[in-house]
């Protein structure tokens, strides 16, 4: 009966999550499914008597769609480019160290963290990681948790408004962005999401960062490279994702008293622009060395959340494979850096 009832209140969260998309489906904004549930579920969280709750139950099902769609775009014809696309994943290992040397100075130096905390708030990866290792070298989990989500927060809501306002891409509106569900071959997206929660239960038994997203993501590109299967996530379910991802970013902030939400928000905001510039320095280098699209080379460059950046490019229709490969190397070096060092910080 308590499982019916969390489910109740996470299926009334994600409707009132809708209503948010739809209202800036209606105000004509960027990614209105994603950025409309932000919104609501950070206006809805507020109020703690509403019979609402963060719809993680669909957050394993969400990683599992958009690792899919990740990897039904490495086509066999997109593969034959790994080759070029090396010497810009080169770039990410300099990227990558200077956004923590620069991250930890400003919360060590500037914002008052101690060292471990700094050095885990600085890392441009996962928050989920991050806080388990926090978890193991005793830094204050609740300051990296606000931290990371909020760099994650800034730079799902600036994004889609530099793509739309800058690079006057259009993102706003209720437009079908892949191919809607009437035209998709059941049989094969049967097997494609079978294929993809086997892959993702293996990838986690096997203890990989992100289990749930590259493991299907890895099986996806297996699959769709190979040609045995042509199919990708149908429309509808990308909304769904968008809808899941957007109300679990608004959540989380619950419980948090306002005056630590903003005060976090503030201190953030300082390391946002930060890596921002840090950003824009390598854009505009990998830009004038390669010929990529601009907004592929941004979204490439951009220190979100893999999850959330692969489904705005996905979402934009840029250069999945490429953005896609230079975060699995920023994670991969987060990952294996962080907890090396992290040990080697003294209380």
């Amino acid at each position: 009966m308590t499982i019916i009832k969390s489910l109740l209140k996470m299926l009334f969260t994600l409707l009132i999550s809708c209503l948010g998309s739809i209202l800036f489906i209606y105000l004509s904004l960027p990614l209105p499914w994603l950025l409309g549930s932000i919104f609501a579920s950070s206006f809805l969280m507020r109020f703690e008597n509403l019979p609402i709750q963060s719809p993680k139950l669909f957050s394993t099902p969400a990683r599992i769609m958009i690792g899919l769609t990740i990897g039904s775009a490495f086509t066999p014809e997109i593969l034959q480019f790994l080759d070029i696309y090396f010497l810009s994943l080169l770039l990410i290992i300099p990227y990558t160290i200077l956004t923590i040397v620069f991250g930890m100075y400003y919360y060590h130096r500037l914002i008052g963290f101690d060292k471990k905390t700094a050095y885990l708030s600085s890392m441009p990866g996962g928050v989920i990681e991050m806080v388990i290792i926090g978890e193991q070298i005793k830094a204050d989990i609740s300051k990296i948790t606000l931290v990371q989500s909020s760099r994650l927060f800034f730079v799902v809501v600036t994004l889609p408004f530099i793509i739309q306002y800058v690079f006057n891409i259009d993102i706003s509106g209720n437009k079908i962005i892949t191919t809607p569900i009437i035209n998709i071959d059941l049989f094969e997206l049967s097997l494609l999401l079978i294929a993809g929660l086997c892959a993702g239960i293996l990838a986690k038994k096997f203890n990989m960062s992100a289990a749930f997203l590259m493991g299907p993501m890895i099986i996806s590109i297996l699959l769709h490279s190979s040609g045995l299967i042509h199919t990708s996530m149908p429309d509808e379910f990308l909304k769904f994702v968008q809808v899941v991802f957007g109300t679990i970013i608004g959540f989380t902030f619950k419980g948090v008293q306002l005056k630590t939400v903003i005060k976090t928000l503030i201190s953030t905001f300082g390391h946002f622009i930060i890596l921002a510039i840090v950003s824009a320095i390598f854009i505009l280098i990998a830009s004038s060395l390669f010929d990529f699209p601009i907004v592929s080379i941004l979204l490439a460059f951009s220190p979100g959340g893999q999850a959330e950046i692969n489904l705005i490019a996905i979402l934009i229709a840029a250069n999945v494979p490429y953005i896609t490969l230079h975060h699995i190397v920023r994670l991969l070096i987060v990952m294996n850096i962080a907890p090396i060092f992290a040990k080697k910080f003294k209380d």
